[in-house]
């Protein structure tokens, strides 16, 4: 499937639509899946995005005081530990486009006890804060979703303090060929079916299924991440590289 887009048109999926109305479709799809989103996630995984996750956290290497924010936070996977990790002098923004998906975060973190975390509904590829804001910024499985991939890793560097760092927790290219068949057949085979069966919705899965295709591999999705000002950009493989987390510095 060729990732090269019509002149004012993206992918969303398999699907080539106008620039201006993937933002739309997505939130379509994530208002659909998010009461369900972390036992679908659960499923999907067979709970191993939990052990990505937890790399991701220690990879992060969040110290006391530090400024952090969690774009594409979700139901507030991240955010929880982060918070943890930061303590009283510091501080953590949980923030999604999706409002659906940020009152489920919201209620999730309430749930844990955790009630001082500030919730902002905003835009990647336009993050509302001033240069050199945040020690930490992290996406974990939402840059697939971006519209425009370049312009949210600028926005997001511009908001890195000097020697901040950025992490993007996402689903990538595997590393072998029989594991990228066996994929594909789960892929869209499974998860639409665990979709309808589970959210109701298999066409949202598959699309989340198709995205996973479209979204760049692991070197030009480092490329991009140098090419918006970071350096020292390094790729962990997670699963034979279903999953990858790239991280790289503000340097200035």
């Amino acid at each position: 499937m060729s990732s090269e887009n019509k002149p004012g048109y993206t992918h969303f999926g398999y699907e080539q639509v106008p620039v201006g109305d993937k933002q739309k479709r997505v939130a379509g799809v994530f208002t659909s899946v998010a009461h369900k989103y972390d036992l679908m996630n659960d499923l999907m995984s067979m709970g191993v995005h939990r052990i990505w996750k937890r790399f991701a956290i220690d990879l992060a290497g969040v110290r006391p005081g530090e400024k952090v924010l969690d774009v594409a936070g979700g139901t507030g996977d991240l955010t929880r530990e982060f918070a943890r990790q930061v303590g009283p002098k510091g501080m953590v923004v949980l923030s999604d486009i999706n409002a659906a998906m940020l009152q489920e975060g919201r209620a999730r973190l309430a749930d844990k006890g955790i009630v001082e975390v500030p919730v902002a509904q905003l835009n990647a590829e336009k993050l509302p804060f001033p240069d050199g804001s945040f020690d930490l910024i992290t996406i974990g499985f939402g840059l697939r979703n971006v519209t425009d991939k370049d312009a949210a890793l600028r926005s997001m560097t511009r908001c890195l303090k000097p020697g901040g760092r950025l992490m993007v927790l996402e689903f990538s290219r595997p590393l072998s060929q029989p594991l990228s068949k066996l994929y594909d057949q789960y892929s869209f085979r499974l998860l639409p079916l665990m979709g309808k069966l589970v959210a109701n919705d298999a066409d949202s899965y598959r699309y989340l299924a198709e995205s996973i295709r479209m979204h760049p591999d692991q070197q030009t999705l480092k490329g991009m991440m140098e090419g918006a000002g970071l350096s020292r950009v390094q790729v962990y493989n997670l699963t034979g590289g279903i999953v990858a987390v790239h991280r790289g510095f503000r340097l200035e």
